[in-house]
This record gives structure tokens, sequence and C-alpha cells, in this order.
């Protein structure tokens, strides 16, 4: 497939050049683009045909759902059934930004693009690309991450464009990902809300303006079998091409565990990565990547350091564990999924 390739300039949109795009959006067609959050893989969300391209050129299960891109807040009324108090809440504190809300869906989206469910999960990006282009082609856009499934999602245009050129119409490049890490997923279509994705906008962040919200259970878990109600609840996702293990227990316990297991490794004729806080490189032998100094640092250049591993050819990858608040709980659902749920007590 021929794809069409734009580098266009976020913050001096040239608006002929992103029309385009737009066009092939309105055409069924598939177009990648920059969010806030990581790269999406847009299509039609009203358009069955166009929605199975996405799954096609992500080779994604189908019973995954799909978020849909709005660029206006009334939209919501469009696709969703019943758009109750605590959606109008987050709407209006959190919209456009990081946050995708699950409420009861109309007939108008169909079952493809919800994975089988009776319910949508909808978001309004904040970045300026990702806005115009969703305005211009005129429908709401699908856009899961613009990946192959299970992979690191891209943060990166040149991520997107290793990986994703001859599988989509169109690929617009905006530079680098501001969260790196995907939306938060509230389910609002219960009394309490439960975030079935944690992201950029935390626990403590929506309790502030909801009061009670829950974790989904299953996301202290590895239920591959369960229906999945929300995107990246089902699979093994973020995965570099080698196995990953988080390392647990006290700081001098890890730093201890880890040099141990890659002098084994080397025995063995195994390169080993190592994911870390900054203030820990030192610490470790073998192939050390940073993943920053503080955990928006960390959530922000996670899928980056598990692609430059691929690129360091690493055979094991050796991971830090993260605190669980605030941002945290986000960052070790990915490194979580991104592991297989394996973890080595130190």
């Amino acid at each position: 497939m021929k794809t069409m390739i734009s580098s266009i300039d976020k913050d001096n949109i040239d608006l002929e050049e992103l029309k385009k795009h737009a066009k092939l959006l309105s055409e069924g067609k598939t177009v990648i683009f920059p969010t806030e959050t990581v790269y999406g893989l847009g299509a039609n969300a009203l358009d069955e045909d166009a929605v199975k391209k996405i799954y096609e050129a992500k080779g994604r299960p189908s019973d995954n759902p799909l978020i849909v891109h709005i660029h206006e807040k009334e939209q919501v009324h469009e696709l969703a059934k019943d758009v109750n108090d605590n959606a109008k809440i987050v709407m209006d504190r959190f919209w456009p930004g990081p946050i995708t809300i699950i409420l009861n869906k109309k007939d108008i989206v169909p079952k493809t693009t919800s994975g089988g469910l009776d319910t949508v999960a909808i978001r309004m990006p904040s970045h300026k690309i990702a806005k115009e282009i969703i305005k211009q082609s005129g429908v709401p856009i699908a856009a899961p991450s613009a990946n192959i499934s299970g992979r690191p999602s891209p943060t990166k245009a040149q991520h997107v464009k290793d990986e994703m050129e001859g599988r989509v119409s169109g690929i617009v490049l905006g530079g680098d990902s501001n969260f790196g890490l995907e939306s938060t997923v509230l389910d609002l279509t219960s009394e309490t809300p439960m975030i079935l994705r944690p992201g950029s906008i935390t626990k403590e962040d929506l309790e502030s303006v909801l009061g009670k919200v829950e974790l989904d259970p299953s996301l202290a878990k590895k239920e591959d079998n369960k229906k999945a109600k929300a995107p990246g609840m089902k699979y093994t996702h973020y995965s570099p091409d080698a196995d990953v293990f988080i390392v647990s227990g006290s700081k001098e316990d890890v730093f201890n565990k880890v040099n141990e297991l890659i002098l084994i490794n080397n025995e063995n004729g195994l390169k080993t990565g190592v994911m870390c806080l900054e203030k820990n490189k030192h610490k470790y032998n073998g192939e050390v990547i940073s993943l920053g100094s503080t955990l928006e640092e960390v959530a922000s250049n996670l899928f980056n350091v598990l692609r430059e591993m691929d690129k360091l050819k690493v055979d094991i990858i050796y991971s830090e564990e993260f605190e669980t608040a605030g941002i945290g709980q986000a960052i070790m659902n990915r490194l979580l999924k991104s592991a297989g749920y394996k973890i080595i007590k130190a």
C-alpha cells in the first residue's frame, strides 16, 4: 500500500496539507496522526469497513474495543445514549485531554468499533493536529495506538514511520507525544466510576471531582480470557522483542539480584538490558537505559526505552518496580502488560 506521509508543525499547522489526510479519513481510509498521549491509527468510527482496516493494519484482535475521538464535547451526545452527571463533570474538568470515558452507545456506533460491546469509549484529545484532522474529516475517528498489535505504543514520529509505512493510507508526523502513555479509561456506566486503564489523569485526580472511584480488579492480574471492556485490558501488550521481567524488593536487594542475573545471562551468551531510575544507573551492569528521574519522566519515556532496547538487540530486560501512587499506577500497568506479569522477587 502506498502511504502518503506529511510532516506538520503542531504550532503552525499547514491546513491544506492536513486536509489531504482528513479527506482520506472521510473516504474510509486509515491515517496515523499524533495525539498528546501516543500516535493514533485512525479511521471513520461510524464506517464498519473503515474500522476493519484498523484491525488489519495492526493485526489486532477484533474483540478489542476502540476509542472514538471527537473534536468538540457536543459530539458525545451523537454517540452515547445517556451522558450522565459524572460524564459531564469529567468532560468539563479534563477535556480536552488524556482521558477516555465509557458510556452506553447509540446504534450509530457499529459493534465493530465497540469490540462487540453495548458501550462506546470516547475521548477528546488536546493535541492541535489531532483535533484539527478530526474536525476537517467531518466524522468521529476510531483510533487505537499506531503500532503492530502487542508492540510498545509509538510516542515518536520515527516509531510510526519505521513500523507502519505501507500498512496505512496516510501518516501525519507531528513530533513527540507529551505524556507517552495512552489515556486513562474511565467506565461511567455504573453508579461508582471505575478505572479500566490507568493513565496520566490519576485515580487521585478523578476522586477530587467525582468522590469514590474504583480500580478494575483485573488490573492486578493477567486475565487474557476475559471479555475486554476497554483497550489494553486483554492480551499481552507493549512488548519489545526481548523477554521483560520486573524485579521487586528493597533497593539493595534489587541491585544485587539484577547483577547476579546479568552474570548468569552472560555465561549463557545472553545480552541483558536494564531499565531504571536515573539515580540508579551506576548500580547495574549490562545495557542500562535510564527511564528518567521522576515518575512523570518514566511515564513519558517508557515506550521509547522499550523500543531502544530492541535496537540494542538485548535478549532479556529487567526493570525496576515503581510505586503505584499517582501516575505510578499507569506505569506499573504498562510494565506488567509488557512483562506478561513476570515478576522476580529479589
